[in-house]
């Protein structure tokens, strides 16, 4: 096989997995003109075509396809190299993301976040709280907080921490409807919940596990907008305690009759888990989540 950069394949693999040749030079800190040229020379060195260019972006032919494998390889190798060096200077550098759902990541673990930063002056930290699910073998995070096991890839993951979740709703709305007393009586209130096509996981459908005959009227995304909305007065909704707690304006609805439990998974590649930055940040998290004691639990 002729010579070819590995930059070059680094710019194969972010547009593999990316799709888009704008976002993928903006991912990977150059301008799109000078990740054209690497595939043109990724290409020209193999002497084949790896992407189709159409209207919804780069697709991968079939000899595309079969290099992601032995691309990723490759970058696992390095990925392993620079950790071992890392290590060796015994200072965490670089940078390091961080997957977490919404909830979780603006609510408890960016709080936490300055003893870390302190710490360790030479690591950046990107934390991406969103409503989804992160592929580590994609490297769309270095490690990621999820609410369920990974079902494939070679990753490990453990039960970061278990968390209660409760019916709430503004004082506001309870004194203009009235308390509610029981399940059946809250048949005749308006309930948030989430869009039933946009659940990026069935753990999020609370509803049936309180009453089959619930169904959300106002229905949303993500759960930072909904406890917004049911702050705001719109009727009734599922929200975590750790969340809802401390929010002035909210009050807990049956409370003794109704407590859900979800898990956080803590989630890390076999390839990288033994990063100084991934193997750091791993036990950050697992220290502030076993410090917090009860606040995953009580209303």
């Amino acid at each position: 096989m002729p010579d070819f950069d590995w930059n070059d394949l680094r710019a194969f693999l972010a547009v593999a997995r990316i799709g888009r040749l704008t976002v993928a030079a903006r991912h990977l800190g150059i301008d799109h003109s000078t990740l054209s040229r690497r595939l043109a020379s990724l290409e020209a060195a193999l002497r084949t075509r790896l992407f189709d260019r159409r209207s919804i972006g780069f697709v991968l032919t079939s000899d595309g396809e079969r290099l992601i494998e032995d691309a990723e390889q490759m970058e696992n190798l390095t990925i392993r190299m620079r950790s071992r060096l890392e290590d060796a200077a015994q200072r965490v550098t670089g940078t390091v993301r961080l997957g977490t759902p919404e909830g979780f990541g603006t609510y408890f673990l960016s709080g936490h976040l300055p003893s870390v930063v302190v710490e360790h002056p030479d690591l950046n930290i990107e934390l991406v709280a969103n409503p989804r699910t992160f592929s580590l073998s994609k490297r769309e995070a270095d490690l990621a907080v999820s609410m369920t096991l990974p079902a494939s890839g070679r990753v490990y993951a453990r039960k970061l921490v278990d968390y209660a979740l409760g019916i709430y709703a503004s004082g506001d709305y309870l004194e203009a409807h009235g308390p509610v007393l029981s399940i059946d009586a809250g048949h005749r209130h308006c309930w948030v919940g989430y869009v039933e096509d946009l659940l990026w996981t069935p753990e999020l459908d609370y509803l049936p596990h309180i009453d089959a005959k619930l169904t959300a009227r106002v229905r949303i995304s993500n759960v930072i907008t909904q406890m917004a909305a049911i702050k705001g007065g719109v009727g009734l909704g599922i929200l975590p305690h750790f969340m809802a707690r401390n929010e002035p304006g909210l009050r807990p609805v049956l409370s003794s009759e109704v407590r859900l439990i979800r898990s956080y998974w803590l989630v890390t590649h076999a390839e990288t888990r033994e990063s100084a930055r991934v193997r750091l940040m791993a036990d950050f998290i697992t220290s502030a989540t076993e410090a917090a004691g009860d606040a995953f639990w009580l209303a």
